[in-house]
């Protein structure tokens, strides 16, 4: 897809809903997909200033750190909602009864490596000791289709809820085969939640209906790919300029 043959972005005014449209900024914000097992963030003001931070070219790399930390965090706490609860009554200490509900089930977090490594501090910020996975996948330089070279996933993940890791979705190639290496280790399709910060519309349709089963996190779907199959707008690398720029 050529830059020119993008869709105009999508635009609206961003801020508190009591706050009349005159007084809130108009911003660009995400593109809407009808793949129902796709979830996007609610494209509040504060998220909207995060990802313009993270965007901007002049954003040094501390920075970068700081403010994509603020958005997996926003991502982790949107995944764990879709986790199965049951229902839990506890005794407060001043002796009275609340109905509550506790998780059901234990998690682990998959990260792919490089990139999606950078969102395992935000997870651990969520769950306390939680298990983490790792899978490198690369693309082949001589059929330019991605490859597995490394996985390492606790023993028991077909037991688990897996929150696979990734902060880009391009045109979805890793994630897909991350996916693939999941459900060959036992784990349900339907106990996947993948969570990633800027997703292509193209990514996010074909992953979605490959595996309908399996939940879409993201926080934002840009408009498209460019002939390189880059994000526009996008960011850049992501791991580049979370680890080293």
């Amino acid at each position: 897809m050529s830059s020119e043959s993008h869709p105009e972005a999508p635009s609206q005014s961003v801020g508190p809903e009591y706050q009349p449209a005159t007084q809130k900024p108009k911003a660009t914000v995400s593109t809407v997909i009808p793949q129902s097992n796709v979830t996007i963030l609610p494209q509040t003001s504060q998220l909207i200033a995060l990802l313009t931070m993270i965007r901007d070219k002049n954003t040094g790399r501390a920075d970068f750190i700081f403010y994509s930390n603020r958005i997996i965090r926003l991502l982790v706490e949107e995944g764990l909602n879709h986790l199965p609860t049951v229902e839990h009554s506890i005794t407060t200490p001043v002796g009275q009864t609340y109905s509550g509900v506790k998780f059901e089930g234990k998690i682990c977090g998959v990260s792919i490596m490089r990139a999606g490594e950078s969102m395992e501090e935000g997870l651990r910020n969520c769950c306390r000791s939680v298990r983490i996975g790792k899978i490198l996948i690369q693309r082949d330089e001589e059929t330019s289709k991605p490859k597995l070279y490394y996985d390492k996933l606790p023993e028991d993940i077909a037991d688990r809820w897996v929150m696979l890791l990734d902060p880009m979705l391009a045109t979805g190639g890793s994630a897909l085969m991350a996916v693939d290496v999941l459900k060959s280790r036992g784990v349900p399709e339907d106990h996947i939640l993948f969570l990633n910060l800027i997703a292509s519309p193209e990514g996010a349709k074909n992953f979605a209906e490959r595996f309908p089963k399996l939940r879409v996190v993201t926080a934002f779907v840009d408009q498209g790919l460019d002939e390189k199959n880059y994000i526009v707008p996008g960011l850049g690398d992501f791991g580049d300029r979370f680890y080293t720029m």
